[in-house]
């Protein structure tokens, strides 16, 4: 059975096959859809997103500019409504979107977006502000530049071939006739298929007379092209900061970064911004320095507004909170931490000569378009050669009719065909007899020989001129150069964007951010945390939740963090200018962290990085740190002092001075043990050494253990308190109590040998 239905599968695919129409071939789905996804992604690379090296122009673009050519939309023109060329373009050479065409227009007629605008725009065309703020085609007016006529100037002259448009009705070209190096002058965006392109404005003077070195001395180097071109010149103010290196390195592999930052001015107590580096908004500025004067990050700028107008196109204003405001250090906080200061990736990436993409370095840019630039001259050369060639041709015959005008009248007259009756009669050409019998009779008077000489004499210097240049290379660059000139002088102005060259600018620290004020940070026994301004609050006295008391208090600064050490060792990183104020309750400090489970918070420590404390556990190890080794950004902390099974961690205690202060050790027996905090090791973590020396081979809980510890300089004095009982002990009295680390210490006076509380007093 199984034999049967695969013969009948087998059979039932071929019957399908033969019933396959001749015209239709099959191909495999992988063949298929990878052919279809290549030739998209050439279109798209070729015919859409990447800019030709010869023009500078993607195929919209060229399509737009020809388009308001033929519309007549010249620089001397008036202006059209827009939507008469987005019409024009779409409905004769690309078949797209409108809004695309459209934006694709206006982009083209942006003086802040291009360096050298092609479109001369009337209405509402967006702002530096919002770019895509323009009005819609059917309210804006348009016509061209008069630098779009270096891309026009040469088009009917044989200089760049014709296709067919997309419905084969109408020819358009396939290149414009770029007198200028338009690639490197306007900047130009575009993502394709896996490429992108991102091409920096130029300077014209700069660029145009890097090519005249170049035609001079074709053996140039790149280092001889930067004597021209110092670097991108964008259509903004703004400062370019990148370093020679850097711009060097960029066009030497023709991709890389590069940074522009704004430029402010003072005036009186105020910071002036005049102007932002290229596509950067005025109003993002303001907000993005905004939000930081809400999140309370700029605490030294006290207005920030806007008063910018038609003659101060940028202007921003910021004030100070005070005459004492450095306003150098707050402006490169603002560079850093905003768009005020930009980096521009440049990849330039485009479709050369041989019609294939590659990212090229300038000195290949600048002798490809040269190569470009030489053969549409050529061919112009040569279109003019053959028109006046042909001229003198027609003269030659209009000559011989002048001088027989008789016989050609008769001839005329007498012949149904006069044509070849001329040609075989006068020995002239087709082209020649066509000529003497379009003539009108009236102009027969006209054709005075000396006329004709003259026009002949006039075109046979031309033609020789012609043919001496074209069989030159000399005279070929000499003539390429002069209207290379010529275009700088018309065209060409001073360079926008200075180079300056300056370090990357720093963001100012959150801590010096924050005013430094005297702080008191609190921690009740569940892990309540507030904080009181100032070193006069009495912690003790404040008032908790029913069931939670006083734990721990440190004294600190605003702009500083506050530590807290947890039951399992391990110490977390709080910024105390955000903790509630010590006339609430609080906040938990777990809300803020990630402790373990059944974590609880011992001490809250707080100082300077340099600042050493004392970490124990009732075990009787411990060991000195100091706080900058600590810090952690960590919500769950950092491990810093191991607890053996059984112990807990004892409050880390403040030190004053490592060769002065003593450690007293207090064990639950009642024995008090004093030694100089110098013989503890400086760690950053673990166990530490042995403290106070407790009785077996191994700590056990229930035990004798470590209760107590302080550390006391010496014009301080031990406070103990044994239930309502209590009692001091000066520096000098601890003589008695004086061991050496990890001993066991001496019995504290009878009714305070059931320690309480320890603490330390001045």
């Amino acid at each position: 059975m199984a034999q049967k239905k695969k013969k009948s599968s087998k059979k039932a695919l071929a019957m399908s096959a033969m019933a396959l129409p001749e015209n239709i071939e099959e191909l495999p789905l992988t063949d298929y859809t990878q052919k279809a996804y290549l030739d998209y992604s050439m279109y798209v690379i070729l015919d859409r997103a990447l800019p030709h090296i010869a023009d500078g122009l993607k195929p919209v673009q060229r399509r737009i500019i020809y388009a308001m050519s033929e519309l007549g939309l010249s620089a001397t023109s008036k202006h059209k409504k827009s939507a008469r060329t987005v019409g024009d373009v779409l409905g004769k050479f690309h078949p797209h979107g409108d809004t695309a065409c459209y934006e694709a227009m206006v982009l083209m007629a942006q003086p802040f977006t291009y360096r050298y605008p092609l479109v001369d725009g009337q209405g509402n065309w967006g702002s530096q502000d919002d770019p895509k703020s323009f009005a819609a085609m059917r309210y804006t007016e348009s016509k061209l530049t008069r630098f779009a006529k270096s891309l026009l100037q040469e088009l009917g002259q044989g200089t760049v071939d014709f296709a067919p448009n997309f419905d084969g009705t109408l020819t358009e070209p396939t290149l414009l006739p770029s007198r200028l190096p338009g690639i490197l002058l306007n900047s130009t965006t575009g993502i394709a298929v896996g490429m992108a392109t991102d091409i920096p404005p130029h300077n014209l003077r700069e660029v145009g007379q890097a090519c005249i070195h170049l035609l001079d001395k074709p053996k140039a180097t790149l280092d001889d092209m930067l004597e021209y071109i110092k670097g991108p010149d964008y259509p903004t103010d703004a400062e370019v900061i990148s370093s020679p290196e850097d711009i060097r390195m960029i066009y030497t592999t023709g991709h890389g970064s590069m940074r522009a930052r704004a430029i402010y001015v003072r005036e009186d107590n105020d910071i002036i911004i005049t102007s932002l580096p290229f596509q950067v908004s005025g109003s993002k500025i303001l907000e993005q320095i905004a939000q930081q004067m809400i999140a309370k990050k700029l605490p030294m700028v006290e207005d920030l507004r806007d008063e910018s107008d038609h003659e101060h196109p940028t202007r921003l204003v910021i004030t100070p909170r005070s005459n004492r405001v450095e306003a150098d250090s707050l402006m490169q906080h603002l560079f850093a931490t905003t768009d005020l200061e930009r980096t521009y990736r440049v990849n330039m990436n485009m479709i050369g000569l041989n019609g294939r993409p590659k990212v090229k370095p300038l000195l290949e840019i600048l002798v490809e378009w040269l190569s470009f630039r030489m053969e549409t001259v050529r061919r112009r050369l040569q279109w003019r050669l053959d028109k006046v060639e042909a001229r003198l041709h027609i003269l030659e015959g209009l000559l011989i009719a002048y001088l027989n005008i008789d016989e050609v009248i008769a001839i005329i007259r007498n012949n149904d065909e006069p044509k070849p009756v001329l040609m075989s009669r006068f020995k002239i050409s087709d082209e020649q007899a066509e000529a003497i019998l379009e003539l009108k009779l009236r102009h027969l008077a006209q054709l005075e020989e000396m006329k004709i000489r003259g026009e002949q004499d006039e075109l046979a210097k031309e033609r020789d001129n012609l043919q001496a240049t074209l069989g030159s290379d000399r005279r070929m660059k000499t003539l390429v150069k002069k209207e290379l000139q010529l275009d700088i002088d018309t065209y060409g102005d001073e360079r926008r964007s200075p180079i300056v060259q300056r370090i990357a600018a720093q963001a100012i620290s959150e801590s010096d951010l924050i005013p430094s004020e005297p702080i008191t940070v609190v921690l009740s026994e569940r892990g309540w945390v507030r904080a009181g301004k100032g070193y006069d609050v009495d912690p003790v006295a404040l008032n908790y939740k029913a069931g939670d008391s006083y734990q721990s208090s440190a004294r600190g600064r605003t702009n500083k963090n506050a530590m807290f050490l947890d039951s399992t060792g391990r110490v977390y990183c709080v910024p105390a200018h955000g903790f509630p104020s010590a006339r609430g309750l609080g906040e938990p400090i777990s809300g803020r962290l990630k402790p373990p489970d059944g974590a609880r918070f011992i001490s809250v420590i707080m100082g300077e990085d340099d600042d050493r404390y004392l970490f124990s556990t009732s075990a009787g190890y411990g060991f000195v740190a100091r706080l900058g080794d600590l810090i952690s950004r960590n919500k769950a902390g950092k491990s810093v002092i191991s607890v053996p099974a059984g112990a807990h961690v004892l409050p880390a205690q403040p030190i004053k001075s490592l060769t002065t202060d003593r450690v007293c050790a207090i064990s639950n027996s009642g024995s008090l043990l004093a030694f100089p905090v110098g013989e503890l090791p400086e760690m950053a973590k673990g166990k530490g050494n042995k403290i106070y020396s407790i009785p077996g081979p191994k700590f056990k809980s229930g035990e004798e253990s470590m209760t107590a510890l302080a550390v006391m300089a010496p014009k301080e004095k031990l406070r103990i308190a044994s239930g309502k009982r209590h009692t001091s002990i000066k520096y000098a009295e601890l003589e008695e109590y004086l061991g050496t680390r990890g001993q066991r210490g001496r019995k504290l006076p009878r009714g305070f040998q059931s320690v309480q509380a320890v603490s330390v007093e001045s």
